[in-house]
């Protein structure tokens, strides 16, 4: 990567924690900092040396926790600001970064800015949020307000949910005939976004190593092709050059060019937005179908079934991996709080062959808790928190079979979500040092990934075997004279492959496989797959 100052990012492994779920120290049934502090050297166990928390700032929890209401201070059901500092103090003991959750473009309606911003008397903070010129203004152009909240005649811009008021970062191109569109500039706006600054300088102070930005292109309005908006987060860049040069920023925008270009160190691919066939293609195409040719592909790669296509993401994955080479970090995420457990609909050794692939790609991978143990999406919650159909793949950490699976000692009727309690259902204790289980499978990938710097973040990706419909998927990763091989063959039909190779190799040296070898005759590689397999080669 160009940047010398973060380099701790080449060999991170992210661990998302949604906090209200992870686990309850104090009996009332909801996840706290605490929690997070005891379960420290199990995270470290597994390998994750970094941490992404979801907003665990004071809130009305509307919305989970991104309707902050205030950007200072640790919401008391999860703790206090000086439980934070000591998680950030006991994680950096065991080595492992802690990244908090930023929500730059909006607030919670019960945000004292926004109860300010409501008042008919000019203030401060009236041009800190979006307002149009009248109460009885509902939509305008691809605009749409709500009206009837507040004191002065004005309606207010949503930015998500109606309670999500929109933070003013101004117009890109501000219409003159509408005076309450502000332009970029304007010194309303300005204060704004060093407000902002601030915000970020106050948790980096007290130890965080960086954000996760929640809808980060969603800031300045009528910009159309995030000119404005990559501009003030390349403003946030150089300020942290300057003053936190290792503080890392990482974006939910789904489109890696734009996003790196903008001063992000690392992107998420995920199921939404202009690339979202990238990664949709490879775990949930059946939630979110890629179009390809006339009819739609509802089969991803990653399934028993066979019927995917690794081309519908590699080819435009490879696009976005050139753009942004040497400058920042693509994320291929196991899942997370917004989308559907990955383990829905598939058993535990097709979820080992994701995790490889997962795992030995370059960029940053994050691991959503529990992912690694194989917890499922619980169909049929009630919705909690704004969360609807997500409920079910927010439920609490799985640590053993005992009362509430051991995330809380309450009574389970006062749980934040109710626990999967279906016989079938995962959980730490039982898989811990158990060879075979999925989270020693994870753990291995994640160690043989530390353990050798072609498959880290910065490591050369190359394609060798990749044909449309067909499986395995067989690539290279290299740095400096080391050389390795992987294959992944997600299908549950064995296969046989005969590849020239174009490099030199006289031997192939297994670094971690289930059912799979590689012989190497006269520069030919002979590869032997089951159905539903993996292998992992160091090429000699």
């Amino acid at each position: 990567m160009g940047n010398t100052h973060r380099r701790w990012l080449e060999t991170a492994v992210f661990y998302e924690i949604y906090p209200q779920s992870f686990y309850d120290t104090n009996g009332d049934g909801i996840g706290d900092l605490q929690g997070i502090i005891q379960k420290l050297d199990y995270i470290k166990h597994l390998g994750c040396n970094a941490i992404w928390i979801n907003p665990c700032f004071v809130s009305p929890f509307s919305d989970a926790g991104y309707d902050v209401a205030d950007f200072y201070q640790v919401a008391p059901r999860y703790g206090t600001n000086d439980d934070m500092k000591r998680l950030f103090d006991e994680a950096n003991n065991r080595g492992i970064r802690v990244c908090l959750d930023l929500v730059p473009g909006h607030t919670s309606i019960e945000h004292p800015w926004f109860k300010e911003s409501c008042k008919a008397e000019k203030n401060k903070y009236s041009n800190w949020y979006v307002w149009s010129d009248s109460a009885w203004t509902r939509t305008d152009g691809d605009y749409y307000f709500i009206s009837g909240h507040a004191e002065r005649d004005a309606s207010f811009m949503p930015n998500f949910f109606y309670f999500q008021p929109a933070l003013n970062y101004g117009f890109a191109n501000p219409d003159p005939n509408k005076p309450w569109q502000l332009p970029k500039d304007h010194p309303d706006v300005l204060a704004l976004k060093e407000e902002i600054k601030n915000i970020i300088r106050f948790w980096l102070d007290m130890g965080a190593s960086g954000f996760r930005v929640d809808m980060a292109s969603s800031l300045v309005k009528n910009d159309s092709d995030f000119a404005a908006t990559s501009a003030y987060w390349r403003e946030v860049r150089d300020m942290l050059d300057e003053e936190y040069p290792e503080a890392a920023l990482i974006s939910e925008w789904s489109n890696p060019k734009k996003a790196i270009s903008a001063g992000f160190d690392v992107d998420f691919l995920l199921h939404f937005g202009e690339y979202s066939n990238i990664y949709n293609s490879l775990f949930r195409n059946e939630l979110y179908p890629s179009p390809v040719k006339d009819h739609m592909n509802t089969n991803s790669f990653f399934r028993k079934n066979g019927l995917g296509d690794i081309n519908l993401f590699l080819k435009p994955y490879m696009e976005q991996y050139k753009d942004v080479a040497g400058q920042g970090y693509i994320s291929i995420v196991s899942g997370n709080h917004d989308l559907q457990r990955l383990a829905q609909g598939r058993t535990t050794d097709e979820l080992a062959v994701v995790f490889a692939f997962i795992l030995t790609m370059p960029g940053i991978p994050f691991i959503y808790y529990g992912d690694e143990i194989g917890m499922d999406y619980i169909e049929g919650l009630p919705s909690k928190e704004g969360a609807y159909f997500r409920t079910g793949s927010r439920t609490p950490m799985q640590w053993n079979s005992a009362k509430n699976a051991d995330f809380s000692q309450c009574d389970p009727s006062s749980l934040y979500l109710p626990v999967d309690s279906r016989k079938s259902a995962p959980n730490v204790e039982s898989q811990i040092a158990q060879e075979s289980s999925l989270l020693e499978t994870v753990r291995r990938l994640i160690e043989v990934r530390k353990a050798n710097p072609a498959l880290c973040a910065d490591g050369d990706f190359t394609a060798v075997y990749v044909e449309p419909c067909e499986y395995p998927f067989v690539y290279m990763r290299s740095n400096g004279s080391q050389k390795l091989l992987i294959a992944v063959n997600p299908a549950g039909k064995p296969v046989e492959l005969s590849i020239q190779a174009t490099w030199p190799a006289s031997d192939a040296r297994p670094l971690l496989v289930k059912g799979s070898a590689l012989y190497i005759s006269n520069g030919c590689l002979k590869l032997q797959m089951d159905g539903v397999s993996y292998g992992i080669f160091e090429l000699e």
